[in-house]
């Protein structure tokens, strides 16, 4: 931990935080309550690669020791055509009970919605304040969008510590996502 930076990916390499976005797959199935056999399907191929090809923008920061990846924040702006029963690219469309769809039933749900996808750091990093900077990175690029005024987070089941990080930094409870597999949060920009 002799030299830690935090950069901003700017040239599209987001193959190098194939190993991180894979370990969060396997930690968030690690403390699931509900269906973590699910999070097989999850890896850095379905999940963040499809995510980030698909987004109208999206935004990457990387934490580094030492020039080693350690940790990261992705972000994205995506369009939602209609928010009833539908999801976003990247999601899986199998039928787990309960499921609604992905966004909430809103009566004015907005067309362009932020979304903070993945937000991860070893374990050794995780006392640093790192969590706090690279979310503080990650909102302020999200609020830099005119038209997007509301930002979600999807939170897997038993990770009670995100939610309740996400939480207590003013964001608040929509609802479930098949059937509490996922809990989402969201707040309105200042």
């Amino acid at each position: 931990m002799e030299r830690i930076t935090i950069e901003v990916v700017k040239d599209g390499n987001i193959e190098q935080l194939r190993e991180l976005c894979n370990e969060l797959m396997a930690f968030q199935k690690s403390l699931a309550t509900i269906a973590p056999e699910k999070f097989d399907e999850m890896n850095f191929d379905s999940r963040m690669k499809k995510s980030y090809e698909s987004s109208l923008a999206s935004h990457v920061i990387v934490v580094k020791d030492d020039g080693l990846p350690v940790g990261y924040v992705y972000s994205t702006v995506d369009k939602v055509e209609n928010s009833k029963n539908s999801y976003p690219e990247w999601a899986p469309r199998d039928n787990m009970e309960n499921s609604k769809g992905f966004y909430p039933e809103w009566e004015n749900f907005p067309n362009k919605i932020g979304c903070l996808n993945n937000l991860y750091l070893r374990d050794q990093y995780r006392a640093m304040g790192l969590g706090s900077k690279l979310f503080d990175m990650s909102i302020e690029w999200l609020e830099s969008f005119k038209d997007v005024d509301v930002v979600f987070i999807y939170i897997s089941n038993g990770n009670d510590a995100a939610l309740d990080f996400y939480l207590g930094r003013g964001f608040t409870f929509s609802h479930d996502v098949f059937g509490g597999f996922i809990k989402a949060v969201y707040k309105y920009k200042k």
